[in-house]
């Protein structure tokens, strides 16, 4: 990875951990760095990222490499699943950092919605009229409204565990992959969609984007949702269908927090803008401090695991490689 991100990614006690446990080498940096053609007979452990380009299967695949860890979410673009056939062993360094820092951006979208924070704050800023920016406006709260989550991912576990911490009751999920088990652990009641749109006050999308849940909220289960329902989508845009969902937002029937878009940066005359029913972020859900320096530490978590013998945390096996983002 880039010099840059190593910095931004492995704070100090990280690095230093990181030195502790071998000789480490960085690739020459540049806007995109190579993975070494001999890396496979080289190294021991190999830690990607963004800034890592596309590679050669064969690069990895050697007498020395056990090991692959991504410092960063989805691992589909690098590691083709075929590799996962061999010896190497591959995780994801990065996407529970980032699943709390997502989940957190998932939670502050709701409770602005509820609380009409963007009108309050656009109507001061602008009128600096305390009538006009909404003063006896009354919002929601969460322990008032039925939380509906797409998706127990990592994300949808995260935000579960928050908003009931908030005073959230009585939150549902679909998530096929999903037991009652787990999800009863996590105090959640298991349903199908167009139920759990039907029944949502607030609806969060937190499955990952697979081909399999692409427009998994689409123009149908859009117009289940109870008028004035907010939906988040802080995850990825495939999920929900971006042409319903504005024609929905357009009409001022629900309202929408979202931090992405199929096309991003969102064009500048998309007619999401200027709606007071919607808040608009660009893309920085996953992007806090605290996840940054949370994937380099899990980055040399995972190794240590893997040097010491033990279960790996975040390993990326066949049996699930098609359900993740």
């Amino acid at each position: 990875m880039r010099s840059q991100e190593f910095q931004r990614l492995f704070d100090e006690s990280a690095q230093a951990a990181l030195h502790r446990l071998g000789t480490v080498e960085f690739a020459p940096d540049a806007d995109r760095t190579v993975v070494p053609h001999t890396a496979g007979d080289r190294y021991d452990v190999l830690v990607t990222s963004w800034s890592t380009a596309p590679f050669s299967a064969t690069a990895v695949r050697g007498g020395r490499l056990r090991l692959a860890v991504h410092a960063a979410g989805s691992v589909r673009k690098l590691f083709p699943p075929e590799l996962l056939d061999g010896d190497l062993r591959l995780c994801q360094g990065g996407a529970a950092p980032m699943a709390v820092a997502v989940a957190e951006m998932s939670v502050t979208l709701t409770l602005m919605l509820l609380r009409n924070v963007q009108i309050h704050d656009r109507g001061l800023q602008t009128t600096r009229d305390w009538q006009r920016s909404g003063h006896g406006m009354l919002g929601h709260g969460v322990h008032g409204r039925r939380i509906g989550v797409v998706g127990l991912s990592r994300v949808g576990q995260a935000y579960v565990r928050m908003i009931t911490g908030l005073g959230g009751q009585g939150v549902r999920a679909y998530d096929p992959y999903a037991s009652a088990g787990s999800a009863a652990d996590l105090g959640v009641e298991l349903t199908g969609l167009d139920d759990l749109c039907r029944t949502s006050d607030v609806l969060a999308v937190c499955a990952p984007a697979t081909p399999q849940t692409h427009h998994l909220v689409g123009a149908d289960q859009l117009r289940l949702l109870p008028t004035d329902a907010v939906l988040v989508n802080a995850g990825r845009s495939a999920l929900v269908d971006q042409e319903a969902l504005t024609a929905e937002l357009v009409s001022g029937r629900i309202r929408a927090g979202l931090d992405v878009f199929d096309a991003e940066p969102l064009p500048a005359e998309h007619p999401l803008y200027g709606l007071e029913n919607v808040v608009l972020t660009p893309h920085v859900a996953g992007g806090t401090v605290e996840a940054r320096f949370g994937q380099g530490a899990e980055v040399v978590a995972e190794i240590s695991r893997f040097l010491r013998g033990e279960d790996l945390e975040h390993e990326v096996t066949q049996a699930i490689y098609n359900r993740l983002a």
